[in-house]
């Protein structure tokens, strides 16, 4: 996310001007739009914060260097100046290489802060202390400028959804629910705890799925080589001396002049229909859409879709007050969830139904059937009790104990199926090869 300013005058002729995040230039351009219509307000300039390189002078400091981000070159002159320095050179950066910041050092960082909570330091004492020792300059130079932020009196949703490319998304979500709550060491403990676990289950896939991807892709390369090089030589022999081709060689063979013949098309639809899919999930409707999907698929649709539960349920449990429903508690733990269909079916049915018909939150819950029976059973139990808040805690260790042990069967899953592939690979290229050879060539007379 980046941030960006806007310059304008109002209808009464004062200027007016402000800052707003965006994800870039078009989804900017169509915030200030909005915003135009909205208050009345006619927009003039619109200018990106970037980051510029400067080398300044003074007389007791000498020459100094280094990197600043401001919204153009005239802002960052005119700070150097107001300071006594002699501006030497400012030049914007046209390419920033940055390095993404591991989420080791993101889950540390925030472990820090919800111990230091806990001993009831202030916010902003704790993130002078923590960025003094950070090593990572990227996250040292995020931090730094989240308690600058913050000192100057900005929302916190405002502050961190800028830097989601990097804490991440869900991260940055959680610290701006975390800033505006009475329970911020939970929700940040809770957050690290999430981070940490969601990391673990990358690093098993990942490392279980080296070896096979490998093995998987080598194979498909030489099936493909063998099927449109090696194959149509060995055949087309065959062809040559009027030798009847067998059915399976026949029909790899018209596949092979298919593709050799088309191979652009297909490489050129490949990358249209990819580009295609990409757009689409991107956008609201799709990524609903593919977010309903992906809970369907079998065994690993079922853990991702507990683990949403386990966060909407965490973040319930941390915000939960105990007074009434808590309409916005509902909200918030829906966008936490890390699914946009679960979050339409919150806040389009489960909030609208409970406002307009008075029911309980586990009635429309059930109505909808978003949540699974059993936990609809606990929520029931914890409702009719007064302990709803615990409730949903017991839900989340559940689905967390559930989903950590699911995980190992779903690395064997995926071995068991990557397995099965190849194998099933090797003997068709194995039974190709064989019919093959069992018909040969006529010799020609007198050899």
């Amino acid at each position: 996310m980046a941030e960006f300013r806007y310059k304008g005058v109002t209808v009464a002729g004062k200027p007016a001007q402000g800052t707003f995040v965006a994800s870039n230039q078009f989804d900017a351009r169509h915030k200030v739009k909005a915003l135009a219509a909205t208050r009345g307000v006619r927009v003039h300039e619109l200018q990106k914060k970037s980051a510029f390189t400067y080398k300044v002078r003074k007389a007791d400091k000498g020459v100094q260097k280094g990197e600043v981000l401001a919204f153009s070159r005239e802002e960052v002159r005119d700070s150097f100046s107001r300071m006594g320095y002699q501006i030497l050179e400012v030049r914007r950066q046209i390419f920033r290489l940055r390095m993404p910041v591991p989420v080791k050092e993101v889950v540390v960082f925030i472990r820090l802060c919800a111990d230091l909570l806990k001993e009831q330091f202030p916010f902003d004492e704790i993130l002078s202390m923590l960025v003094n020792d950070m090593e990572n300059r990227r996250l040292k130079e995020t931090v730094q400028e989240i308690h600058k932020d913050l000192k100057m009196g900005k929302e916190g949703h405002q502050v961190f959804l800028k830097h989601a490319d990097v804490l991440g998304k869900f991260t940055v979500h959680m610290l701006s629910i975390a800033s505006t709550s009475g329970n911020m060491a939970e929700i940040y403990m809770n957050t690290a705890k999430f981070l940490e676990r969601s990391e673990e289950f990358k690093k098993n896939i990942r490392s279980t799925l080296f070896m096979p991807a490998i093995v998987m892709l080598a194979a498909f390369g030489a099936l493909v080589f063998y099927v449109s090089y090696i194959f149509p030589k060995v055949a087309g022999m065959l062809i040559k001396y009027k030798v009847e081709v067998p059915p399976m060689t026949a029909a790899t063979l018209q596949i092979s002049n298919f593709f050799q013949s088309t191979y652009g098309w297909f490489i050129a639809a490949t990358v249209i229909l990819l580009t295609s899919f990409i757009g689409f999930i991107r956008s609201e409707k799709g990524r609903v859409a593919w977010h309903r999907f992906i809970i369907t698929i079998p065994v690993i649709g079922n853990l991702i879709y507990k683990t949403s539960i386990e966060v909407f349920c965490r973040v319930f449990h941390a915000l939960y007050s105990g007074s009434g429903e808590n309409i916005e508690v509902i909200r918030i733990a829906s966008e936490a969830c890390r699914n946009s269909y679960i979050e339409k079916i919150v806040k389009e049915r489960v909030v609208p139904t409970m406002l307009r018909e008075g029911k309980s939150f586990n009635d429309v819950l059930e109505q909808t059937g978003v949540f699974p029976q059993n936990a609809i059973y606990t929520l029931r139990t914890g409702e009719e009790s007064g302990t709803l808040r615990e409730a949903m805690l017991r839900l989340a260790n559940f689905y967390e104990k559930e989903t950590t042990h699911k995980m190992v069967r779903v690395i064997d899953l995926i071995n068991l199926v990557i397995s099965i592939f190849i194998s099933v690979l090797i003997v068709g290229i194995t039974l190709l090869s064989s019919e093959v050879g069992f018909v040969s060539p006529p010799t020609p007379m007198g050899k």
